[in-house]
């Protein structure tokens, strides 16, 4: 089996001198990734090669620079036959493409087109209806002899967590394992919490308290349905029922956010006092919105300890914990009628 987390020694050679990837210095184990991925790099830019570069899978937990590492690496790959997806992007492109008909293949082509290196952020799977269709869309890259890059939270075998599902996508994982050298992405420090910037997404706030001065209510015709927000312009503010209690998918927030390049959430519950799948909802509104880098307001009852805790059943509250602590926390002030952003 080819992996890499299992060597002790670095797989790919890293020197122990000082490296950077995106003006940053790197530690030990951002090195060997870089090393890693250097590599590859150099594989995808030779000229008449007969064989695939086996691609990577990168694994750590949140903040360790795993999406900084990958980006730096695409931008550094001389071709133009490339492809970057967040995963949720991915799939959202890909169903659209699968509903205009003409079956999978098709679809990979539509959204895929002549791409011979593909990199995923955010790579995890926990509905199987999903893990099935990620399945057939792994075979048809591997078959065309596409380079495949991503970074995830879990290791291969953490995937599709469920115990009443996971024995259906151990073929999955055995396929990424074929294909994939697995790197961990270790170490103590998460690299979020130290940001200092405060653009996009760490522009905006978790204000413990609630939020007054918003009267108007604004429909919003979304999926089928029609949502009910306070404010819906360059500013979208809506209630967390409105929002995570409606059934909408990922696909749905990265529509809403093309139109609303600001976000606030109102009214945010502790995650365990809501149906398990109005927290999966809350968790991947935070994945698209943080991936878009669109500025976010939370108004919120608790402390993001407390909002987190004890939320059984909802999948990757440690990558949204570091993301929620990249927002300046504040306390509720009031908002003037029909008022800006907080």
């Amino acid at each position: 089996m080819n992996t890499v987390d299992s060597v002790p020694a670095t797989p790919c050679g890293a020197a122990g001198r000082e490296v950077s990837a995106g003006g940053i210095v790197l530690d030990a184990d951002q090195r060997q990734v870089a090393e890693c991925l250097r590599r590859l790099a150099i594989q995808l830019g030779r000229r008449g090669r007969w064989r695939r570069p086996r691609g990577l899978y990168l694994h750590g937990r949140p903040g360790r620079g795993k999406t900084m590492l990958m980006d730096d690496f695409f931008i550094r790959v001389g071709s133009e036959r490339k492809r970057r997806y967040h995963f949720h992007e991915f799939f959202a492109d890909l169903h659209r493409a699968v509903g205009a008909g003409g079956g999978l293949p098709v679809a990979v082509d539509a959204v895929l087109g002549d791409a011979e290196l593909i990199c995923f952020d955010e790579f995890h799977v926990h509905d199987i209806g999903d893990g099935m269709l990620l399945d057939r869309v792994l075979h048809i890259l591997f078959d065309r002899r596409i380079t495949l890059v991503a970074t995830s939270n879990h290791p291969p075998e953490e995937l599709m967590p469920n115990p009443l599902t996971h024995a259906k996508f151990e073929p999955t994982i055995a396929l990424l394992r074929a294909h994939l050298d697995v790197v961990p992405v270790d170490g103590g420090r998460d690299y979020r919490l130290l940001a200092t910037d405060h653009t996009g997404f760490a522009a905006g706030r978790y204000i413990q308290g609630e939020r007054d001065g918003d009267n108007a209510v604004v429909s919003i015709p979304i999926a089928h349905r029609t949502l009910s927000a306070r404010r819906a312009d360059d500013e979208l503010v809506i209630d967390f029922t409105e929002i995570c209690g409606a059934p909408l998918s990922s696909a749905d927030f990265l529509t809403l956010a093309r139109t609303h390049p600001r976000w606030t959430v109102c009214a945010v519950p502790p995650l365990r006092s809501v149906p398990t799948d109005w927290g999966t909802r809350f968790v991947n509104l935070i994945d698209v919105l943080h991936d878009a880098d669109l500025e976010l307001t939370l108004y919120a009852r608790s402390s993001i300890a407390d909002l987190l805790r004890d939320a059984v059943g909802v999948r990757d509250l440690d990558r949204i914990a570091s993301r929620l602590h990249r927002l300046r926390a504040t306390a509720a002030a009031p908002v003037p009628g029909g008022g800006g952003g907080a």
